[in-house]
């Protein structure tokens, strides 16, 4: 599944100081569909390069990181059990700004 991921404030610091990534995401054990938890899992797996844990925390990304799935916020489509479809934008960006 083709997907644009996008990170900000701070967090492309990351994956290798890139913003924006086209990922094909293969779908696990004969799934159907793409969860945003199975996302996360391959993202930690394969595009954070160093300190995952300032991205997640568990199973789901840390506090103060704002999640956009086609420009609406995740909270509104049900956070790590939203679906995923092919060529969907998925943008994560960093609230927490040290000073």
């Amino acid at each position: 599944m083709q997907l644009t991921l996008e990170f900000g404030g701070g967090l492309e610091l990351l994956c290798d100081s890139k913003k924006i990534h086209n990922v094909n995401v293969e779908l696990q054990n004969g799934e159907d569909k793409l969860t945003m938890k199975d996302l996360l899992s391959w993202v930690r797996t394969n595009l954070i390069k160093e300190r995952p844990e300032m991205f997640m925390k568990g199973d789901t990304v840390r506090p103060g990181v704002l999640v956009l799935v086609n420009d609406c916020d995740w909270e509104l489509s049900g956070q790590l059990s939203t679906s995923l479809e092919e060529k969907d934008v998925v943008v994560f960006i960093s609230t927490l700004h040290g000073g």
